[in-house]
């Protein structure tokens, strides 16, 4: 049977065939949806699926289930894999006894945010196999066999995506649940779960590069696929291979060309085979050189000259993903030949003037708005400038205050930076205040220890905390801070009883929907010495919406309103439309509105009204 599934949804498939027993991963786009998938089944499949609270702590929960004899899989974007990096480089050298899969997706393109990480160098620098996803088929096809390899060659093994492949839907056929039901049960072994001794060390390090010969025979004829026709050859990998299938077939190319589905060990011997009939190459993979770079190694060390293009030529670039057009460029440069046009420049050129731009802003009635009107009111209330004011972002909803009309945060660069960014800050030498500014999930992933940090080392900051209840850019996942719901854990971990925790002695709350009350809290905390905490606390909006909590609807009293407009510059609320008429204008509150007020209060003629009996 087929079924129409995204590559994410494709590996939840890959993982319920699988009989995995243990889920654990952390919200991060393009990797989440494999777990969104499954939660709801959890039940009715009766295994163990998990947010936790970072990606580190997922990987040691599904290795311990591992080595009890689980099958276990960890889920995360390509800068998850930096924070698990940590304990996973430990991990490999260990082994495994139940299969374990660390699935990673990269983001070609940036379509997600962050970096264009390429993780395939994780495989190299942890001595582990990986497998390259190229297809919604593989994504499939590629879990079930991860937990294969794992479990002969007794190591974690990588499974690797893009966003394309990920986020994209094709038909996939599926298969049948596997019900593997074993008994946990985990055996003292220091020599290969511990790392005091370097023999002990070196030994297990011997052990990583021989199950990564293992893998490799177990899975070349497998996953690399050969094809001989004529001196024209190309490479493929991953993501780049659907729209390479689709240029020979669309322009009945005669080549010789050699997919790679196992990107470390590379199938050098393959490779070598396949370049002795070739005379001019051509490298298709996105992101970095990685296998272009070894092809060329093993093409001088075999004495074959080739002419070989890609990335180090500058056929193709090192950035974004590879789309059917470049990709038939490249085909262009390696044939020397004009390929017909695929599309009529006419319809490009009319789509590309209907395309509307739309600003990146908050969600109608995010309280993430409230906290950034009220941090530069408060700036400006103390007397300062805002471009005096260093205020360091974080990742998720809340760096969209680095955007118009806040033009609040400076910095952006990774989980829980915000407040380590602004500590370097102040041991510089920067004397006019610096503000920390988190997202209430991203405190628990990764605020924490810098909080700690800053008020061992008592630093003169202020961080503020904007806890929205979810973990909402990436689709609302839970939290250890959200509110219970029906069917979901009870227990709710209080962010002002962790920072209190922490040892941070000056922590208030404010609800960021009451901008007076908030900028005077704000401004207090910017003067105070050492470390202050602001917890903005508000639920997320759209949750807010979803779970019927109604607030008092608004409105504009046509004969008080000038069309000055301070409104929409301050907040750029979705849910506001100016009309021009005649002199003045008017604003209008459109019935998207939910009723968080703010409008009201920063309009200078009280023209914005609430609805009597309405909410």
């Amino acid at each position: 049977m087929k079924k129409l599934l995204t590559g994410n949804e494709a590996v939840a498939e890959g993982i319920i065939e699988s009989g995995t027993e243990v889920v654990c991963g952390y919200p991060g786009t393009p990797s989440t949806e494999v777990i969104q998938t499954l939660l709801p089944k959890a039940k009715e499949l009766g295994i163990h699926i998990e947010w936790s609270v970072n990606e580190k702590v997922a990987s040691e929960i599904a290795t311990a289930a591992s080595w009890a004899g689980k099958r276990a899989i960890v889920t995360m974007k390509m800068s998850g894999l930096n924070v698990a990096s940590d304990s996973l480089c430990s991990i490999i050298y260990s082994g495994c006894r139940g299969g374990l899969v660390i699935y990673v997706v990269d983001d070609p393109g940036v379509s997600a945010g962050m970096v264009e990480q390429d993780s395939r160098y994780y495989a190299k620098l942890g001595v582990a196999p990986m497998l390259d996803i190229s297809s919604q088929q593989e994504s499939l096809d590629f879990v079930k066999l991860a937990f294969e390899v794992s479990e002969k060659i007794k190591g974690p093994v990588f499974l690797r995506s893009t966003a394309s492949i990920s986020h994209v839907a094709s038909d996939v056929k599926i298969g049948k649940r596997v019900e593997l039901k074993r008994e946990a049960h985990f055996e003292r072994d220091i020599s290969k779960y511990t790392k005091p001794k370097a023999s002990w060390c070196m030994n297990q390090h011997q052990d990583s590069l021989t199950r990564l010969n293992e893998a490799s025979k177990i899975v070349d004829s497998r996953v690399n696929q050969v094809h001989l026709e004529g001196k024209y050859g190309v490479i493929v990998s991953g993501a780049a291979w659907e729209n390479f299938q689709e240029a020979v077939n669309r322009y009945n190319l005669k080549l010789s060309w050699l997919k790679i589905g196992i990107v470390n060990p590379l199938p050098d011997e393959k490779i070598k085979e396949f370049l002795k009939d070739i005379d001019k190459l051509l490298v298709l993979e996105e992101l970095e050189p990685f296998i272009e770079a070894e092809v060329m190694r093993i093409s001088f060390l075999s004495g074959k000259k080739i002419d070989i293009l890609g990335k180090f030529d500058g056929t193709l670039s090192m950035m974004g993903s590879y789309s059917f057009k470049e990709i038939k460029k490249s085909l262009e440069a390696l044939l020397k030949v004009k390929l017909e046009s695929e599309q009529n420049s006419e319809i490009i050129k009319r789509a590309e003037e209907l395309e509307v731009k739309r600003p990146t802003s908050f969600c109608i009635g995010c309280p993430h708005r409230g906290t950034y009107y009220a941090i530069n009111k408060a700036i400006k209330k103390l007397k300062y400038k805002k471009k005096d004011i260093i205020v360091t972002g974080d990742i998720g909803c809340t760096i969209l205050g680095m955007n118009k009309p806040f033009e609040t945060c400076w910095t952006e660069v990774a989980m829980g930076a915000s407040i380590g960014l602004a500590q370097g800050f102040k041991w510089a030498g920067i004397e006019k205040p610096v503000l920390a500014t988190i997202g209430d999930s991203t405190f628990f992933h990764a605020g924490i220890p810098p909080l700690i940090n800053a008020v061992y080392q008592n630093v003169s900051l202020t961080i503020i905390i904007l806890d929205n209840g979810w973990t909402a850019m990436t689709g609302f996942q839970e939290n250890p801070g959200t509110i219970p719901l029906k069917d979901t854990n009870p227990m709710r971990i209080d962010i002002v009883e962790v920072c209190k925790g922490c040892g941070a002695k000056d922590i208030s709350v404010i609800d960021p929907y009451h901008l007076k009350e908030s900028i005077d809290v704000i401004a207090e905390a910017i003067e105070h010495p050492g470390v202050s905490v602001v917890v903005s606390r508000r639920e997320c909006a759209l949750q807010s919406r979803r779970r019927k909590v109604n607030l008092p609807k608004l409105k504009v009293n046509p004969d008080k309103c000038t069309g000055c407009r301070v409104c929409l510059s301050s907040l750029a609320c979705p849910a506001m439309i100016f009309h021009p008429k005649d002199k003045k204008g008017l604003m209008e509150i459109t019935s998207s509105c939910n009723g968080c007020g703010l409008c009201k209060d920063v309009c200078p003629e009280e023209a914005i009204e609430v609805i009597k009996d309405a909410v």
